[in-house]
């Protein structure tokens, strides 16, 4: 579903992805570990197309959208989900979701969003700025669930937000792969989440992919030393 093949990126003369090739498949949920300014949002953002690639190939399910603009990269397939959850403050939560509805022909939110979310359903009318951060992280994730994607990358998902709210994200990650043919690509820190979602995981350092696991033969002690500081 998605294929990643030598992706380049630079900032100028700065070269912050050299040349980063990886797969994932449908009904596969990925996992991205690497520290802070490993190269994870800047992977991310250059898949979105918030960030030019310099060379490589982004395809998603066979069609290339390396050059894509990011507004053209939703239609084909890509749905993100920002590092700080980037929702709308002043929009309530429903109309939060609504968003994600642009290209939609009914423009209804369907119940699957709220059956996997029953927390926004019982907030819908509620300013998405008054929400805690792990509500907004869940408001987030449905806004871009809408938009019927192929590709689903969530950037730090977990950051700042309570154990108990992760476990509700991890559970409904793994609810979304059962009703829907989609990838997931999860940035990440934190390996006991990322443990509970991914089935295979990568570690990012200085911009290069150097490790790559299946979730069964992991070893943890290994992984938690890639992000140990």
């Amino acid at each position: 579903m998605l294929d990643v093949k030598d992706l380049v990126v630079a900032y100028g003369q700065s070269q912050a992805l050299h040349g980063i090739s990886f797969s994932a498949a449908t009904k596969e949920t990925v996992a991205i570990m690497g520290r802070n300014g490993m190269g994870k949002t800047t992977l991310f953002k250059s898949l979105m197309g918030v960030l030019p690639i310099k060379s490589g190939e982004v395809r998603v399910a066979g069609q290339d959208i390396s050059r894509s603009e990011s507004y053209k990269r939703v239609a084909q397939g890509i749905a993100y989900v920002p590092q700080g959850r980037m929702i709308f403050p002043t929009l309530t939560v429903e109309e939060n979701i609504q968003t994600g509805l642009e290209n939609s022909v009914t423009r209804r939110i369907p119940e699957e969003i709220y059956a996997l979310f029953p927390v926004l359903w019982e907030m819908r009318s509620r300013k998405g700025g008054n929400l805690s951060g792990g509500q907004q992280q869940q408001l987030a994730i449905a806004r871009a669930l809408v938009t019927n994607p192929k590709v689903l990358l969530l950037d730090e998902p977990t950051e700042g937000i309570q154990p108990s709210i992760i476990k509700d994200i991890a559970k409904a990650l793994n609810e979304i792969r059962k009703l829907r043919d989609i990838t997931i690509v999860v940035s990440e820190q934190v390996l006991s989440f990322a443990m509970d979602v991914a089935d295979r995981l990568f570690v990012i350092e200085g911009g290069r992919l150097v490790h790559e696991t299946a979730r069964a033969d992991t070893d943890v002690a290994r992984i938690k030393s890639y992000l140990s500081v």
